[in-house]
């Protein structure tokens, strides 16, 4: 029994592991160890993504937005002054003509939209002269204008109705009050001096006996000055139109106004 405990001490060493406990790994290896996994952790958790910064990258790429209040006072303040402005003057171009008998007879005033029609838009007739009217035209100036006081007029429908309907106007030459003026229809006459007239645009002359416009005249010529008129509308109550000279130096300066008082 003695050699069986002996030999027994002896080999059970040697058959059965003997459980040792690891070497601590000394201070300083601990620590960089630790400040490795400090460190990675601090790379891993940068790298996750963050939901507060891509709010905070936008809103910095973004560019500041104007305050809706100031563009919304602009907007109702154009508005306003756009609704409180007076209206444009209308401009177009139109056709006008001057003529009347060389010796004898009144003026004429014809305007046309269109040089091939032989209805006249407008026709009125001066009481003036065609020697009158050249007299005034030879200082190279000559302002015509036709007023009517609309308070003055027994008829109330004169001062609502278009300013091309009004029958009667006062005449006033380079502010002169000389006569009056009468709105006239084109009769037979004046229709064959227009369709004589369709080829020129501009121009001056004399057109042979035949075109009377006024009874008893027909044996007499017809001084006649065509030109471009710019026909401007300033508002229900004032019309205007001004001779437009075809070259570029001073020429006669013409214009008529029609002007309507209330």
């Amino acid at each position: 029994m003695t050699k069986t405990n002996a030999l027994r001490r002896f080999f059970l060493p040697c058959f059965h592991h003997t459980r040792t406990s690891p070497t601590p790994p000394p201070a300083a290896a601990a620590t960089a160890t630790k400040k490795r996994m400090s460190t990675s952790l601090r790379d891993d958790l940068d790298d996750l993504p963050n939901p507060d910064k891509p709010h905070q990258d936008s809103q910095e790429s973004s560019p500041p937005s104007s305050p809706s209040t100031p563009t919304t006072t602009t907007t109702t303040a154009a508005a306003a002054a756009s609704s409180y402005a007076p209206p444009r003057p209308s401009r177009t171009m139109v056709i006008g003509t001057i003529f009347g008998h060389r010796r004898c007879g009144h003026v004429w005033f014809c305007i046309q939209q269109d040089r091939l029609t032989t209805k006249p838009t407008l026709l009125i007739e001066f009481s003036i002269s065609t020697s009158t009217l050249i007299q005034e035209m030879q200082c190279g100036l000559v302002r015509i204008a036709l007023e009517f006081n609309a308070a003055e007029s027994p008829d109330s429908e004169l001062s609502r109705c278009p300013l091309h309907s009004v029958p009667l106007w006062t005449l006033f030459c380079n502010g002169r009050k000389i006569g009056f003026a009468v709105r006239r229809k084109a009769t037979h006459q004046n229709r064959l001096m227009l369709k004589a007239m369709q080829n020129i645009t501009v121009g001056a002359g004399v057109l042979p006996c035949g075109y009377g416009s006024e009874p008893g005249s027909g044996s007499e010529e017809i001084m006649y000055m065509r030109a471009n008129y710019e026909f401007i509308v300033g508002n229900a109550d004032s019309e205007s139109f001004h001779l437009i000279n075809p070259g570029e130096g001073p020429g006669q300066e013409l214009s008529v106004f029609l002007i309507r008082s209330q």
